[in-house]
């Protein structure tokens, strides 16, 4: 039997893996040897442990992170949970390297403007937007625009023009929310001369002012609105009505590495039934919560059968996965969905939790997790 057992210089050689790689995996409990020799700590391997070894340096190539390893060579056989880890981490893989083009188009924007200040303009772009849409989204993402002086890039929201989609962001560090508009028709150069060379995206910041000016001017009934963004200008038409403003000089934080979540469980409700349930619910109070300020904090909590509520004071299920947000924030969160169905995607406490609008994957909310000593 000892004589079928690969040393680990061994497994190295036909794995793939080196041998201090090996010796790392053994210490995070990922691949552990079949014996050890008590006396000289030598480490032996099964035969049915190079086929563990070869996934496990496949792995480690395309840069799966250590738990999502430990979880694929866990999986239990026919399950499909390994499949599922892979398939996360190709659309994480995927994500990145569409941000990575998306940036390096503006970097090679901006090092044309840096070689010929003279000719080199930013572009503005006009682009026709379904007028109730974009009223509806600035609605969604209105609530998280941040107030902090020491922070004014947060101070608007971002209206983030790439290809045929409008996406408009907002954050105060502690909670984000994001909507989606599609155009319907890609953007066109403000002026003939004034081209975004290679589809080049396009943001601007919108200040608080100018954005709940716009929502009042959408709000006279057009059907279509003229959006005009770029050159550090924001101008919307409708209805025979203009208002247009300065766009905040800020370089906006990454936002799409933020919201690529994989949620351990997803739960969907009436928005109305969480609503309340929060409204009546206990909370928790934190001297020093957002803002250095006093809050109330409600603890939202899954059973074992799949079963979200709003936590007692004094529930403490062993197997829960709960998460404690700011019950204002929760609050202001929900409206976003109106009375219709709300998905809910939650994975831990120290995760954020997601709050989407049901059959709009593209309209949700980000609540960062508040931590109380009594969750463990």
């Amino acid at each position: 039997m000892e004589s079928d057992l690969r040393s680990i210089g061994e497994l190295a050689r036909d794995s793939g893996l080196g041998v201090s790689a090996l010796r790392f995996y053994d210490g995070a409990d990922v691949l552990t040897p079949a014996r050890v020799d008590p006396q000289t700590g030598y480490r032996w391997y099964a035969p049915g442990q190079l086929a563990d070894a070869r996934l496990l340096c496949r792995l480690r190539r395309v840069g799966l992170p250590l738990a999502d390893i430990r979880a694929v060579l866990g999986a239990e056989p026919g399950s499909g949970a390994a499949h599922r880890v892979v398939d996360a981490h190709l659309r994480r893989l995927e994500a990145g390297l569409a941000d990575a083009r998306r940036e390096l188009s503006l970097i090679r924007t901006l090092i044309d403007q840096r070689e010929s200040p003279m000719t080199a303009t930013p572009a503005a772009h006009t682009v026709t937007v379904p007028a109730r849409e974009l009223a509806e989204a600035l609605g969604a993402v209105r609530f998280a625009v941040g107030t902090d002086p020491e922070h004014p890039v947060l101070s608007g929201v971002l209206f983030d023009l790439d290809g045929g989609l409008l996406r408009l962001v907002a954050t105060d560090r502690y909670r984000m929310a994001l909507a989606e508009v599609p155009l319907p028709a890609a953007p066109v150069p403000a002026a003939p001369d004034a081209s975004a060379p290679g589809g080049v995206p396009v943001a601007e910041i919108v200040p608080t002012a100018l954005v709940d000016g716009i929502r009042a001017l959408l709000g006279s009934g057009a059907e279509q609105a003229e959006l005009t963004l770029g050159a550090g200008l924001v101008r919307v038409e409708t209805g025979g009505h203009r208002i247009e403003g300065a766009a905040l000089d800020h370089d906006y934080p990454d936002y799409r590495s933020l919201v690529r979540l994989d949620p351990v469980h997803r739960v969907g409700l009436p928005a109305a039934e969480l609503r309340g349930a929060v409204e009546s619910g206990a909370t928790r109070s934190l001297p020093s919560g957002p803002h250095g300020e006093a809050c109330e904090v409600t603890v939202l909590t899954i059973d074992q059968d799949g079963r979200l509520t709003v936590a007692a004071d004094d529930d403490q299920a062993p197997g829960d996965i709960r998460v404690a947000v700011n019950r204002d924030f929760l609050l202001d969160a929900l409206p976003v969905a109106g009375p219709g169905q709300l998905v809910l995607e939650l994975t831990g406490p120290i995760a954020p939790l997601a709050i989407r609008t049901a059959g709009r994957d593209g309209t949700f909310s980000i609540l960062m997790p508040i931590r109380v000593p009594d969750l463990g």
